[in-house]
């Protein structure tokens, strides 16, 4: 294979193959059991730069995970947390690309990686660069399979779910439906897009307003969402000892993208979970404080059993997930409407 000189690509792959049995294998993951499609080697290029509007100021680059087999491949775009970058999170996005999706994350303006100063001027609409982020990824997906060696002609670009963590999920859930509200004069902006399907929200912060501590007024004054517009299928998962710094509320204000938005929802509760969720932001990463590998496996399969169902490729797993969740664990629960 060769690599295009003209890009660093860091080249990762992970040979983690289970037992195959033709094309499906079941999972026993302490005390579930779980039918999944075979994992298989995944491959990981990075960084990809691809164009952005003139106001970003720094290029935008991305990583991009994929299976090295299989067509047709459903496409997860991915929003990190404030501060993180594109490196992080393989706990989740190593398991989605082993297990048949194409994974793209950038590395957003207020990245530390970035370093971007408090004085900037980007610095008020940085949630909204983040937006345009996601949205360039959508609009260069072509030019991104040309540049990853071996991707060519295997995506699905009719399949796409957006997923974010912390502030990642406030930007995906811009393209479901979520708007931001100014805290001043009220008005917001719709930035859905219909190029994706739905979503997963983990970890993401509620209402602002008077639900914001003093310090998120002053210095996250974008921590103002409405969901009352976020119609399309998202499942939201919060951790039940997840306290944030940033509301007077406890951990219940991160349930309000399921229960203040419209349409087809679920809530996944994690019990015992604080905002790593069990140590989703990496593997030993040390902004996790409740690591936990049985609810990290958990989500993996929830998670990926949701967006096949949402994405209209199978829906059994996802119904197979929660009946297992409801009636054979005690570390999470799972609730679903309609409205």
């Amino acid at each position: 294979m060769n690599l295009n000189s003209n890009y660093k690509y860091i080249f990762y792959t992970y040979c983690k193959i289970m037992k195959m049995k033709i094309n499906r294998e079941v999972f026993k993951m302490n005390e579930f059991k779980f039918d999944i499609n075979n994992e298989v080697p995944m491959m990981t290029i990075k960084p990809i730069s691809i164009p952005t509007p003139s106001n970003r100021g720094e290029e935008l680059q991305v990583k991009v995970s994929m299976p090295s087999e299989g067509k047709h491949l459903p496409i997860i775009l991915f929003a990190h947390g404030f501060g993180s970058s594109m490196h992080a999170y393989e706990p989740l996005t190593d398991f989605w690309a082993s297990h048949g999706f194409v994974v793209i994350q950038g590395t957003h303006l207020d990245s530390r990686t970035i370093g971007l100063a408090q004085d900037d001027s980007r610095q008020p609409d940085i949630w909204r660069h983040r937006v345009e982020d996601l949205k360039s990824i959508l609009d260069h997906l072509s030019y991104i399979e040309a540049q990853v060696p071996g991707l060519s002609g295997r995506l699905d670009k009719n399949r796409i779910a957006t997923i974010g963590h912390s502030f990642g999920g406030q930007t995906a859930g811009n393209l479901l439906g979520l708007q931001v509200m100014d805290p001043d004069t009220k008005e917001t902006t719709d930035l859905s897009d219909d190029r994706v399907k739905g979503g997963i929200l983990l970890a993401t912060a509620g209402e602002g307003g008077d639900n914001l501590t003093q310090f998120a007024k002053d210095h996250m004054p974008f921590l103002n969402p409405t969901f009352q517009y976020m119609t399309k299928p998202a499942l939201v998962v919060v951790g039940d000892k997840d306290q944030s710094p940033l509301t007077h509320l406890g951990p219940e204000w991160m349930e309000d993208p399921y229960y203040l938005s419209p349409g087809k929802k679920s809530l996944l509760k994690l019990y015992d979970a604080e905002h790593s969720l069990g140590g989703i932001a990496g593997y030993e990463a040390k902004e996790t404080t409740d690591e936990n590998p049985q609810r990290i496996d958990l989500l993996q399969h929830t998670t990926w059993a949701y967006l096949r169902h949402i994405l209209d490729i199978e829906h059994d797993s996802w119904e197979t997930a929660q009946n297992i969740i409801k009636n054979y664990t005690n570390i999470a629960d799972v609730f679903s409407k309609e409205e």
